[in-house]
Formats: structure tokens, C-alpha cells, sequence
């Protein structure tokens, strides 16, 4: 099947202005109306017209058709998981915002859209939206955080450029991943920017809903005779009482210490009992004299034996 070239379709040049698509599109749009055409082909190739003119006409649809040729829709689905041209973590949602890189933008500047004869049919600019990766101790606390982005623009030639831009975000304490915030007026061209909030990864603490989990070492006396340990939260380290005869992966539970909220979540403890190393002939010793000693067989439970 022989891909369609949107530039022939409208008998423009490659480099044609946002004007000059413009024209040609309002001058074929009219020569090709079914109410004033009544050829045979007269119905594809009016619909060839508009899909020609909704690619050209967007900047950003325009980039990307250039740039992949008429793959570039297919293109659009494959990368719309790949990072964007946000920075700090930040990237246009998937099921919203494709790849900045490849230029997609769905219906960016689509502020004053027109039909063929010129009528406007919309005067508010679409809302963009975009996924911001917020730390889990901003929501505790709540932040305001400034982050950098690019969005793109039309110069005076109506061509695509990428523009700086840096917006203030206001994190409420307590907020969820999947929840929005809306910035008015943030989006480009006057449009709002909506963000849809994830979960930055953490290196200390796992998520689970609102619940939160944490690895916490203990010694091999602690977990035995039971003691009182420091552990980190991401609201600052607080003081847990590990019970006697504790076991390794064992879960200790604080309530009400996970995610903030109505309906707060808890933090879970998971105990990992760590031997001290030998690197001592005392050492050595001590392990041997507490293995006679002891006469403990761990494995005497599955009829393993010594």
C-alpha cells in the first residue's frame, strides 16, 4: 500500500508556513466539499484533505510526521512510555502526552481551531496534561518545588521551537499517586497543565498503597534477648521495641505511620537479623564456644538434622 505524502496532498512544499497550509487546505477544502463537489472520488479525497491539514496544521504532529515519515503515528504508541523532555524526574503522561523527543504533542495549539471556511469552533485552548514524580517525604511534609521544562512554540515563521519554562508546583501533605493537580494558564498557549502525580522510587522504603515498608537490621542479641532500636521513617527516625526470640523477616507494625491522609497507613518494620563477621581469631572462637554451648539446630523442624 503506497504510504500518503500530506504535502502533495495539499500542494504545498515541505517548508510551507503554517499560512501557506493554511490556505491551501481552506482553497481544496472548498474546490472538494461533498455539498459542492458531487465527483465520484470526491468523498476520500476531501477526507484525504483533513487528515493532511490535522497532521500539518499541529506543530507538533508536523515534527514528528517529518521526522518519521508516515509511521509516525505507530511510532507514537511504542514510545509513549519512554522519558520526556521534562527534567528532575518529570514526564508527559502516556495516556495523554507522547514523546516530547519525537514532537508529539496531541492537539497542543489547537486553541482557535477553524473549518474550512473559516469559522472559529473553539476559543479555549485544550488542557495538557503531564506525570510528576513527587519523594516520599514531600508528602509528608508538603513542598513547594520548582522544576524545568520545555514546551513547544510557533516563532514568527510558524515553525516548532522548544521554549524554557520553570513553574512552581505547591505538593499538598498527604497527596496520592494518581491524583491531579491542576496549574491555570501552565500548559502553553494558555492552556492549564494538569499533573498527574506518581511515586518517585525510594531506596529505603517500599510503598504499598498507603502502607509503608522497611527493612530494619538487628543483631543476633537483640532479636534474641529483645531490645530497643533506632529505625528511620520518612517523617525522622523513631524508637521500636524489637520483642524477645524475634525471628528474621519478622513484620513489626507502627499504626498510623505510613502515608498521611484521612485515612493514615501504617508503617511495617520487616526484621533482618545480621550475624557479625569473622575476621578475628576471637571471633572465630566466640562462634565456636556458642555453637557447642548451644547444641541449636535450626533445621530440626524440616527433619534436616545436623
Amino acid at each position: 500500500m503506497v504510504q500518503e505524502d500530506f504535502y502533495k496532498t495539499l500542494g504545498v512544499a515541505r517548508d510551507a508556513s503554517s499560512d501557506d497550509i493554511k490556505r491551501a487546505y481552506r482553497k481544496l477544502a472548498r474546490k472538494y466539499h461533498p455539498d459542492v463537489n458531487t465527483g465520484a472520488d470526491t468523498a476520500a479525497r476531501f477526507q484525504a484533505i483533513g487528515h493532511a491539514h490535522d497532521v500539518l496544521r499541529d506543530p507538533e504532529k508536523r515534527a514528528a510526521y517529518d521526522k518519521f515519515g508516515p509511521e509516525w503515528e505507530t511510532l507514537k504508541q511504542q514510545q509513549q512510555q519512554e522519558q520526556t523532555r521534562w527534567t528532575g524526574g518529570y514526564g508527559f503522561a502516556p495516556e495523554d502526552m507522547s514523546q516530547a523527543d519525537a514532537g508529539i504533542f496531541e492537539d497542543y495549539f489547537s486553541a482557535f481551531r477553524q473549518d474550512p471556511f473559516g469559522r472559529r469552533a473553539s476559543t479555549r485552548p485544550m488542557d495538557q496534561h503531564a506525570r510528576i514524580d513527587i519523594a516520599l517525604e514531600d508528602i509528608f511534609t508538603g513542598a513547594t518545588k520548582t522544576f524545568g521544562l520545555q514546551v513547544p512554540d510557533l516563532d514568527d515563521q510558524g515553525r516548532v521551537v522548544w521554549r524554557d519554562q520553570r513553574i512552581a508546583v505547591n505538593i499538598p501533605k498527604g497527596i496520592a499517586a494518581g491524583q491531579h493537580l491542576r496549574l491555570k494558564g501552565k500548559g502553553g498557549q494558555g492552556a492549564d497543565l494538569i499533573l498527574e502525580v506518581a511515586l518517585a522510587p525510594h531506596p529505603t522504603f517500599r510503598v504499598d498503597g498507603r502502607d509503608i515498608s522497611v527493612a530494619l537490621p538487628v543483631t543476633p542479641w537483640e532479636a534474641a534477648l529483645g531490645a530497643k532500636v533506632g529505625m528511620p521513617t520518612p517523617g525522622g527516625k523513631v524508637q521500636i521495641t524489637v520483642p524477645p526470640n524475634a525471628r528474621s523477616g519478622q513484620r513489626l507494625r507502627l499504626k498510623g505511620r505510613g502515608l498521611p491522609g484521612p485515612h493514615a497507613g501504617d508503617l511495617y518494620a520487616e526484621l533482618q537479623i545480621i550475624n557479625p563477621p569473622v575476621n578475628t581469631a576471637e571471633a572465630r572462637a566466640f562462634y565456636e564456644r556458642m555453637a557447642k554451648e548451644l547444641n541449636f539446630d535450626p533445621r530440626k523442624d524440616q527433619g534436616g538434622g545436623q
